[in-house]
């Protein structure tokens, strides 16, 4: 199949079947689409729809998310993982509005070098908000050009990607490129999926290898697959006469980077020695109550088992340390949690009512 008659089949399908109502496709502009592209990575659309109305609801212009705290904007993510992506987000907000006069750059290299953004997440701003020819290689592109070719390999393998942008950049037209962008990624989330594709309404199989050879299951190739180490925290579950529960803010860099969390113990502590840990490193007198129930969390790099520990708060010392910040949390909060914490916190309150 010539590169125009494989544009031209995507595009013909993309007129009767493609998403044209998603909202980031209405009233687009850069910032719009820069904002869905970053909640994408990582994340179906099915999820991102509900948290990216909410944030643009609430972060209605650049101007307006350089200007807001970074609690705020980690608050109306926490639930979408991957924090950096915010974190990143947020920054990318201020380096506009100080370097680019708030206006959003418009060339790939000023694209790409901004915090977060990548060759293809750039290619997608470009084709999608600012009617520039910028070929795109997410996932679902990926996947759609590595069965229609029969490439064998992990997609994220560096001479695997290297041939996978090659086609990207030749199939790409030079007219009605947007729409050929659009079609590619819609092609990917709807037919050409990850398990049970669609390939008998898919508009170039006639020409696809993998279905062709019956391939579509064993293509693309998985990433190699490593046995997850795991790792334990515990976490210092300290409640006052009000129910209230000590927060702390977490570190910029590492997991849940700039979160609000649990205080956690470095190691497992007896009883005496988490009261200690409490005195010495909260500056709060707390007793232990009870050992909670372990649960675990899963990164794509490891699995973090995380033991809690019940404790009641006495008093504060005198002295209170400097730290990266501490509050104590009741009832309802918009602030940013990592989702596990979360569900952990919400879960105590629960049984409480029971």
């Amino acid at each position: 199949m010539s590169p125009i008659h494989f544009s031209q089949s995507i595009l013909e399908w993309f007129d009767d079947n493609g998403r044209k109502n998603l909202p980031w496709q209405l009233n687009k502009s850069p910032y719009r689409v820069w904002v869905s592209e970053i909640m994408l990575q990582q994340t179906q659309v099915t999820t991102v729809i509900g948290y990216y109305n909410r944030f643009m609801v609430r972060f209605t212009s650049l101007q307006c998310l350089a200007e807001a705290d970074e609690d705020e904007v980690l608050g109306y993510w926490a639930g979408l993982g991957y924090y950096a992506r915010a974190r990143n987000l947020h920054k990318t907000a201020k380096l506009i509005i100080s370097e680019h006069q708030g206006q959003f750059p418009t060339t790939h290299t000023e694209i790409e070098a901004l915090p977060g953004i990548g060759r293809s997440t750039a290619g997608a701003i470009l084709s999608l908000s600012l009617n520039t020819r910028s070929p795109i290689l997410d996932g679902n592109v990926k996947r759609v050009l590595a069965r229609f070719h029969g490439i064998e390999g992990w997609t994220g393998h560096p001479s695997i990607a290297k041939e996978l942008w090659y086609w990207a950049e030749l199939y790409t037209p030079q007219d009605r490129f947007t729409d050929y962008t659009q079609a590619m990624m819609d092609l990917g989330a709807t037919l050409c999926t990850r398990s049970k594709p669609n390939c008998l309404q898919c508009p170039i199989k006639a020409s696809c290898r993998a279905y062709i050879e019956h391939r579509t299951k064993a293509l693309p190739f998985p990433k190699p697959k490593k046995t997850l180490p795991v790792k334990h925290r515990w976490l210092l579950h300290i409640e006052n006469n009000k129910h209230e529960v000590f927060i702390e803010k977490r570190p910029p860099s590492g997991i849940w980077g700039s979160l609000w969390s649990l205080p956690e113990a470095p190691y497992p502590l007896d009883d005496y020695e988490i009261v200690h840990y409490c005195r010495e490193h909260l500056s709060l007198e707390c007793s232990v109550s009870t050992h909670g129930t372990s649960f675990k969390h899963t990164f794509s790099h490891y699995h973090l088992i995380l033991h809690p520990i019940k404790l009641t708060y006495e008093s504060s010392l005198p002295t209170i340390k400097e730290s990266f910040g501490s509050m104590w949390l009741k009832g309802n909060h918009e602030l940013g949690l990592p989702a596990p914490i979360r569900i952990y916190i919400d879960t105590i309150e629960e049984e409480k009512k029971v």
